[in-house]
């Protein structure tokens, strides 16, 4: 993995539960349910994409860092819903028992909700700090938006409705792309483009950098399609097969393994043409592309 991923990852990773609130005893089963969950590994991509992001365009990572943990507390919480009966119904996530395998539904659920409570909580916290600051206020205001739109029923809860509802039906493509678009793609949106408004990037970088994340957000739903039928399942820390057994709709579903391979490739062709502008200042946002090609080797 690259070294600059790995740099923003480990600070990410000392400061994760930072912001959790204080949980009264009473309660105890809640926070050691959120714990579980956010501690149990992953690649922690979305924020680690935000961190740089917001480093690339001149700010500062320690200024970003409750937006990037607010911003894996979302992700988290999605996590932990999805493996829901209800929803997938998976018993493993990240190579260890589902939260709700552990805690039980009820608690699982409020685990998630306290995780997305948290971090709306954090983000708050952080801009009551710059009322002085209009400016940098205002940059943390938009940031915060951002994420609200991408996490959503604009975002990732409306691509996870089109997927339940797509389930054991023919999806049209323009149904997948929509589904795939808003249920992956538009949290990594979000991440970069929360960053790069807490660095104060202007329009050019704001509209290059977001058709790239557009590009890796749509490819890292086709590469989990693919590892679902492609992958190893002890590599990945949960079971392979699962999409077909589901009857879900995926992209080597509709197009076949070659085609989805070939809109990986135009897509990361894409990418790199968004970020080239920029030379070696955007070496790192390449690496990710690298990373992403490899995730199947």
């Amino acid at each position: 993995m690259n070294d600059k991923y790995l740099e923003y990852k480990e600070l990410l990773e000392k400061h994760l539960l930072d912001f959790l609130p204080d949980i009264d005893h009473k309660s105890i089963t809640l926070y050691e349910s959120m714990k579980y969950s956010l501690t149990a590994g992953g690649k922690r991509l979305r924020p680690v994409l935000l961190l740089a992001s917001c480093d690339f365009a001149g700010g500062s990572v320690t200024d970003a860092l409750p937006y990037a943990c607010a911003m894996e507390y979302i992700q988290t919480y999605s996590l932990i819903h999805d493996d829901l009966p209800a929803m997938d119904n998976d018993d493993l996530r990240r190579g260890v028992p589902t939260n709700h395998k552990v805690f039980g539904d009820a608690i699982a659920i409020l685990a998630g909700d306290g995780l997305l409570n948290t971090a709306f909580e954090c983000m708050n916290k952080d801009m009551l700090m710059y009322f002085d600051e209009p400016e940098k206020l205002k940059n943390r205001v938009k940031a915060s938006y951002e994420i609200a739109k991408g996490a959503g029923c604009r975002g990732m809860v409306a691509g996870q409705v089109a997927d339940i509802e797509a389930e054991g039906k023919q999806c049209s493509k323009e149904m997948l792309e929509y589904m795939f678009i808003n249920k992956t793609s538009a949290l990594i949106v979000a991440s970069v483009r929360a960053g790069l408004m807490l660095g104060g990037a202007d329009d050019r970088m704001l509209d290059d950098l977001t058709k790239y994340a557009e590009c890796i957000g749509l490819a890292f739903q086709i590469e989990d399609d693919l590892l679902d039928v492609l992958g190893d399942a002890k590599e990945l820390g949960k079971k392979t097969g699962m999409d077909a057994e589901r009857a879900k709709s995926t992209y080597p579903g509709l197009y076949g393994i070659e085609k989805s391979h070939e809109r990986l490739s135009e897509l990361y062709e894409a990418a790199a043409n968004y970020i080239a502008p920029y030379y070696d200042n955007a070496e790192f946002f390449a690496a990710i592309i690298e990373i992403l090609k490899n995730r199947r080797k």
